[in-house]
């Protein structure tokens, strides 16, 4: 064997080496922590190094958070944050690539404490899953050393294998997040309203990723109810939390004005100042039981439709307004339409109706057609089965219908269909009374329940 081969053959049998350490099957099993733990351990190890840490980009996406450490545990305890760019692990980050220092000082390095441990050479890698930076891991020696490639090359193999565990705990902890912001979002129970019937359906996209659709009922103190319907652009943790805000600023608004297009200016100015970087569609609309009218006002959702107690369904046709967070300065419309004793108003988002290779419009039809007076939880019905059928939704669908009922008729038993009704299907007790109520037992009076 010439020593050329022979080179390559030990070259060759290091990296398996390497490889068979950090892809120990008996890591496999452990938690996202233990597993950091052990393969820093390793790498201090089989690379001989004083030092090793893991530090991931904060939410903002513009601070490295030591998170991981061993060796050199004050960064983890004193929370040290790097800006993106800035120092030893900051420029790591920002350019994606390796660096070395051979020799620690104030001009290279943003972080006191690496100099106050006595750490003299450092060689950092980024940690990249899916094309997305999360952050860098660095080793560090406490006498002058001279990392090579070969020595990088090594690290990055333990940076792939963290930066897959790291992605893994992320989007099992997002998902969980997003699944339980939607289940305490979405009503458990549409509310009893005299004079009115409602039934939903909630549906997540074939990805199993939670978006920002969502769905509102509830009662303002004059009698007025408010139906609202909205879509938040994107998917995950951000679109659900941003969805959960909007639906909180839209209630508390609904106290101050009933007028559907200036609750909905007003929604928009909070997305404006306060979330510049959400686009969402809404549709508001606002019946009033006395008059037997629907006022309704749209920010550039799909236009709803109602049902008349003699006749068709019509599809109707509200001013083209802007989504929320789009731009400011124009005025916002809404119009009134009579809902006497056997309308059905119908509301939906665009998962129930977009379809690959078939115009929104043909689907929008399909809908009108299958939108009658009857009662709203069998239109609930025959909507999923003639717009959904037997395949699982791409998008999220999200649907919303309610009928005035005739004097003396009285609302079949429905609830919103969500991911999970936790209590009632698992049988739980109701939750303990709670203070409130418990003072009213003993003032011999029933508690008020708030508006919504």
């Amino acid at each position: 064997m010439s020593p050329g081969t022979e080179g390559s053959a030990r070259a060759e049998t290091e990296r398996l080496r390497w490889l068979e350490a950090v892809t120990d099957a008996g890591l496999a099993h452990l938690t996202v922590d233990r597993l950091l733990d052990e393969l820093l351990e390793k790498v201090r190890e089989l690379m001989a190094v004083d030092t090793a840490a893991v530090l991931l980009l904060d939410p903002s996406r513009e601070f490295l958070i030591a998170t991981v450490a061993r060796g050199i545990e004050e960064e983890v305890h004193q929370g040290v944050r790097i800006p993106l760019g800035k120092g030893f692990a900051g420029r790591i980050a920002a350019e994606r690539r390796w660096v070395a220092i051979e020799q620690v000082d104030h001009d290279n390095v943003l972080n006191p404490i690496l100099r106050e441990k006595g750490i003299v050479s450092l060689l950092g890698v980024p940690l990249v899953a899916g094309g997305t930076v999360l952050g860098v891991l660095h080793v560090g020696t406490l006498t002058r050393r001279e990392f090579t490639e070969r020595d990088a090359r090594r690290l990055l193999m333990v940076a792939d294998r963290v930066a897959v565990a790291i992605q893994s705990r992320i989007s099992q902890v997002e998902l969980a997040a997003v699944s339980v912001m939607q289940r305490h979002l979405l009503p458990a129970r549409l509310p009893e309203v005299d004079g009115l019937e409602f039934a939903s359906r909630y549906v997540p996209g074939d990805d199993g990723n939670v978006g920002g659709d969502w769905y509102d009922v509830f009662t303002l103190p004059s009698g007025t109810v408010c139906l609202v319907i909205g879509d938040v652009t994107g998917h995950g943790l951000a679109a659900a939390h941003s969805m959960s805000q909007l639906r909180s600023v839209l209630r508390i608004t609904a106290l101050r004005t009933e007028d559907p297009a200036e609750l909905l200016a007003i929604l928009d100015e909070y997305v404006q100042h306060f979330q510049p970087d959400v686009m969402a569609t809404v549709l508001c609309a606002m019946f009033s039981p006395s008059a037997n009218t629907l006022r309704l006002s749209s920010a550039g959702h799909l236009p709803p439709i109602l049902a008349h107690a003699q006749g068709e369904a019509e599809i109707l046709t509200l001013a083209p307004d802007r989504p929320l967070g789009v731009e400011l300065g124009r005025a916002r419309h809404s119009i009134e339409v009579p809902c006497p004793p056997g309308s059905v108003v119908f509301l939906y988002t665009d998962g129930l109706v977009e379809r690959r290779r078939i115009v929104v419009d043909v689907n929008i039809e399909e809908v009108r057609q299958s939108v009658t007076s009857q009662a709203p939880e069998s239109i609930c019905i025959e909507i999923m089965r003639r717009l959904v059928g037997f395949d699982t939704p791409k998008d999220d669908v999200a649907i919303l219908v309610a009928r005035c009922l005739a004097p003396g008729q009285h609302a079949q038993h429905s609830c919103s269909s969500r991911p999970s009704l936790e209590r009632e299907i698992s049988g739980q007790p109701p939750a303990a009374r709670g203070p409130r109520a418990e003072r009213a037992d003993r003032a011999g009076t029933a508690p008020q329940a708030p508006p919504w």
